[in-house]
């Protein structure tokens, strides 16, 4: 069996139909379907036409875990991409037990049962730094959704010389693809601006800011495709996955930042003519906000992952083969 931790969300459910698609079904989906204010839709919606052998509450699974259930399963990897992944949340409680606690009982019960785990960490790790290398002098998260995954990531590092099975913890950057309709706010710029051309033809983007001209803030876009197969390779899934454990916390990005004036040129090229109009920088997003990001990617080289990523325009032409416009 193989675990999906938030399964149903974007970047799971992903996951969960590239499994499907090299020949995986037996899946355990984990995830928590209940209504959030942060939510614009249904998550379940993502897993039409997927195939996977159960599916468990969050709550549900992770008192099964800590009471010893899965010990006895045969369990191949876990790939752990539950979380709150809602940058704006303040309730740091709330936050710690999402995205620490819950990491940290699936890192015990992995190591402890040799079982590859494969869990989302975050770019927001680097919060204001221009430079996107895994050290320390570079960590500085602005919000607390990004301070939650780094004290995993730390917590993961003191105790990595112990580890002798496969944990690797990818820090995603700005991810995007289908099945994100459900994210609210938190989709990606690809979703927003598609529906405002949809909407109204013309794509909104914010005023310069953080030293960037009108639109030419820059971000490192990657296909959620693409994170989905480096998932399968750490976790022993691909022909091409490593032989040895991997122990190792490494960035997901493709390693080339893109301004959004790119994104959309890259979806008009697709979806057809639309004006550009700037606007003010919200001011809820003031010092929380990174207007640059690029993976520095020696890290997940060394790992041992060397395929190319999908390009930008090419990302959004799959995109939306896949999830057309209506």
């Amino acid at each position: 069996m193989i675990i999906v931790t938030g399964g149903a969300g974007f970047i799971g459910s992903n996951l969960v139909h590239e499994l499907n698609a090299i020949g995986e079904t037996d899946i355990l989906v984990v995830d928590n379907l209940e209504p959030a204010a942060n939510l614009s839709g249904p998550k379940f919606l993502n897993l039409t036409g997927a195939k996977y052998v159960d599916y468990m509450d969050k709550r549900e699974f992770r008192a099964a875990l800590n009471a010893g259930d899965f010990e006895e399963l045969e369990v191949r990897a876990i790939l752990h991409q539950g979380a709150c992944s809602n940058t704006l949340e303040d309730d740091g409680r709330y936050m710690m037990d999402n995205n620490f606690t819950y990491t940290k009982e699936l890192f015990h019960f992995a190591i402890d049962q040799e079982i590859p785990l494969v869990y989302a960490s975050t770019a927001a790790t680097y919060g204001l730094s221009e430079t996107f290398a895994e050290v320390e002098e570079n960590e500085k998260p602005l919000n607390v959704y990004g301070f939650s995954k780094l004290v995993f990531d730390n917590y993961f590092r003191r105790l990595m010389p112990e580890v002798k099975s496969t944990v690797v913890g990818l820090r995603y950057f700005n991810v995007y693809g289908p099945r994100e309709q459900h994210k609210g706010r938190m989709a990606s710029v690809i979703h927003h601006f598609t529906k405002q051309m949809r909407d109204t033809g013309v794509i909104r983007m914010f005023e310069g800011s953080g030293g960037y001209a009108d639109g030419e803030q820059r971000r490192d876009f990657v296909f959620v495709k693409d994170l989905a197969r480096i998932n399968m390779f750490f976790a022993g899934l691909l022909p091409d996955s490593p032989e040895e454990p991997v122990q190792a916390v490494v960035n997901a990005g493709t390693g080339e930042a893109r301004t959004f004036k790119a994104v959309a040129e890259a979806l008009i090229a697709v979806h057809g003519p639309a004006k550009i109009e700037y606007i003010p920088f919200p001011g809820d997003l003031k010092n929380r906000y990174q207007h640059f990001t690029e993976a520095d990617v020696a890290g997940l080289r060394e790992a041992g992952y060397t395929a190319p990523f999908t390009s930008l325009e090419d990302g959004v032409k799959q995109t939306f083969a896949e999830e057309p416009v209506k």
